[in-house]
């Protein structure tokens, strides 16, 4: 069941498609203090709270306090409280389990259990918001009542299951042609090269640099004969700069955010002094989504936008007064007070919180200042983005996702977990957060593998592309001036080719998960108490997932372990995928075991009376043959074994075609 409840005045977000009729009572078993503009419920002793999306820390989320508001934060620690997503949805697995939604763009702060340890606060900016209270049976069944009130999710072409390789620093056409012509020649299977900011002139968005890459469209076609997609990056601000296009358009109609004197706000990021184009108006996005088209023309099927919290740099005013302050500091003896105050002068500019009190939006005739709806600027650039598309291609799937989101934003596109670092942690966090992200509606999803920032280490990266290939976004990404982490660049090349390989063989399977998740509305990934809800041993796990019905997943995730212990529930089959490419077959019972797992490995877990199907490996997602799959069963009393098996062409958007589902069966030994 699901309850609406009204606080103060809305600002609509569009996040709730059909919106149940608001109820006149008290919101259940919290208590209200508008005064304080707190909601607080009293948790039990081991009562666990999921969700919140894209954040840090556990799949349980006590014990921690933790912010709705998209940051530019590369620094994903244990005491940082918000990354780049808003995601304002918490499940409580108690006695009585219970969903709630606030839906609210401004920040709110969520206290589970951090002052006081059984309490649950969260608090809000201001009193103008919707919150949905929301029961069922379990917690699968609330996901999937709150993931229908917010939509289907995006559903990416099929391509965009294979392997990405990414990196902020391809200059030219002929460092792709060379990650390219490294993957074929040593049959390591790929399907797109990603390109940062270096392919545009000088930063700016809806160009190319004509130098390094004279004939997009003709290079794109290239690719294309090469089984690869390039996927670009578009940044949420618009250089100022006379002659250009996409500024002077956008200075003409009034498009850009302003502040509050009706003069255009100017910060800085990666082109230097830019405008923000104004997300949350929808001609403005009408505007800025049709600027795609200049990319789409050349070839172009898949882009990723960045930059969206959005980021700043600096702001013109903000950076002459701490250029004015600095020069008192001029030949001054500075103590502690003082050095301190100086080195904030220039660390406060980037991103710096008063900077989202300086600009508005025009919301469809309404002004509203941007700090009031911050969480909703990067929703609005992929929403920008999304309906194009559906105005430009409306036959085809384009690929589509984003740094910063709020719920709202999955139906237009998906996200990556942002600029995380080459730490083991940082591998763990990635496990942990997609089942948080699932719950919000965030299907297709993925860390950098490897991570962006840092230097990888090739168990680092080989330990990650275990978990890697099972998420549906599977992108190596790494910044410029850190190691080179293509795969090639490492010894291992047959462990890599193997577990890359491995991927494509996975993709039938992963891609009906994926389909089934996004038309029932149900988590591809979940914590293992989900599904054994008696378990205590099971709740307690969580560096193990679940993943579609049929496997449970255990990556070793620190560095120089030869393997892990592993809790299992109940009896379930071993898979152990070599590098010679045989698959061993262990059937182990219920409990915990201590598994070797050798860096070349991938070891996962089937559960009973359950199917997994495999293709052939290939060299690109083009190649898969999805008819004549291999079946590995654990049978486990059950006659027959059956598997629903989604298959449609993976371009085009009859998703429902009941022609699209067929069930693959199985009969075992009695």
């Amino acid at each position: 069941m699901i309850q609406r409840f009204l606080y103060g005045s809305m600002i609509e977000t569009e996040a709730v498609l059909d919106k149940p009729k608001a109820e006149q009572g008290d919101l259940p078993r919290f208590c209200v203090d508008e005064a304080r503009r707190e909601f607080t419920y009293i948790m039990e002793e081991k009562e666990r709270i999921y969700g919140l999306g894209e954040n840090v820390r556990g799949m349980n989320k006590r014990g921690w306090i933790y912010e709705s508001r998209c940051s530019d934060d590369p620094e994903h620690l244990e005491d940082k409280t918000a990354l780049y997503g808003a995601h304002n949805f918490l499940l409580a697995d108690g006695k009585e389990p219970f969903g709630i939604f606030i839906d609210y763009p401004g920040v709110l702060t969520f206290d589970v259990g951090y002052t006081r340890r059984n309490e649950l606060r969260i608090t809000a900016a201001d009193w103008n918001l919707e919150v949905y209270f929301i029961t069922g049976e379990n917690c699968r069944d609330i996901v999937r009542q709150f993931r229908g009130l917010i939509g289907r999710s995006y559903i990416p072409p099929l391509w965009a299951f294979g392997y990405g390789q990414s990196r902020w620093s391809y200059m030219n056409e002929d460092e792709v042609r060379e990650v390219v012509r490294r993957h074929r020649e040593l049959g390591i299977p790929l399907d797109s090269v990603y390109l940062d900011i270096d392919y545009m002139e000088r930063y700016k968005d809806f160009t190319v640099n004509e130098e390094s890459f004279p004939d997009f469209a003709a290079f794109n076609q290239e690719m294309r004969e090469a089984g690869i997609h390039l996927v670009p990056i578009i940044d949420a601000g618009v250089k100022q700069e006379d002659g250009y296009p996409v500024y002077e358009e956008g200075i003409e109609k009034g498009y850009f955010c302003k502040k509050a004197d009706g003069s255009p706000f100017v910060a800085a990021v990666w082109p230097g002094k830019a405008l923000f184009p104004d997300m949350l108006n929808s001609e403005a996005r009408e505007w800025f989504g049709n600027w795609y088209q200049f990319l789409l023309d050349q070839g172009v099927e898949g882009f990723w936008n960045d930059m969206n919290e959005p980021a700043i740099f600096y702001t013109e005013d903000r950076l002459k007064d701490a250029q004015d302050k600095l020069d008192a500091y001029k030949g001054k003896n500075m103590d502690l007070n003082e050095f301190f105050a100086f080195k904030d002068l220039v660390f406060g500019l980037q991103n710096n919180v008063e900077d989202y009190k300086e600009f508005y939006h025009d919301m469809d005739g309404v002004k509203v200042r941007h700090d009031r709806v911050h969480n909703l600027f990067g929703y609005g650039m992929t929403r920008a983005a999304g309906e194009a598309f559906d105005r430009l291609v409306p036959e085809k799937r384009i690929l589509m996702f984003s740094r910063a989101s709020y719920i709202g934003m999955h139906r237009y596109g998906g996200i990556w977990q942002g600029d995380n670092k080459s730490w083991w942690s940082h591998l763990l966090l990635n496990l942990k957060m997609m089942p948080s992200l699932n719950m919000c509606g965030f299907l297709y999803t993925g860390a950098d593998l490897g991570g962006f920032g840092g230097n990888v280490t090739e168990d680092l990266m080989l330990r990650w592309l275990a978990l890697g290939i099972f998420t549906p976004l599977m992108r190596n990404h790494s910044a410029i001036g850190t190691r080179r982490q293509e795969v090639y660049q490492f010894e291992e090349i047959d462990a890599f080719r193997h577990l890359i390989g491995l991927r494509y063989r996975l993709i039938p399977y992963l891609y009906s998960e994926f389909m089934k998740a996004a038309l029932s509305g149900d988590m591809m990934f979940r914590p293992l108490a989900f599904d054994y809800p008696g378990d205590e041993r099971a709740a307690e796990v969580e560096d193990q997932l679940l993943l579609g019905n049929e496997l449970m997943l255990a990556p070793v995730y620190e560095q120089n372990a030869s393997g892990r212990y592993v809790y299992l529930p109940e009896t379930m089959k071993q898979l152990r995928f070599r590098m010679d490419g045989t698959i061993e077959e262990t059937v182990l019972e219920a409990g915990s075991h201590y598994v070797e797992i050798p860096l070349s490995d991938v070891v996962i877990y089937l559960r009973p009376n359950c199917m997994l199907v495999l293709a052939d490996e290939v060299k690109c997602v083009e190649e898969i043959d999805f008819e004549n799959l291999k079946t590995i069963c654990c049978a486990s009393g059950a006659e027959e074994i059956r598997y629903t098996y989604y298959r449609d062409n993976g371009y085009e958007k009859d998703y429902e075609n009941p022609e699209h589902m067929k069930e693959i069966r199985v009969k075992t030994k009695k």
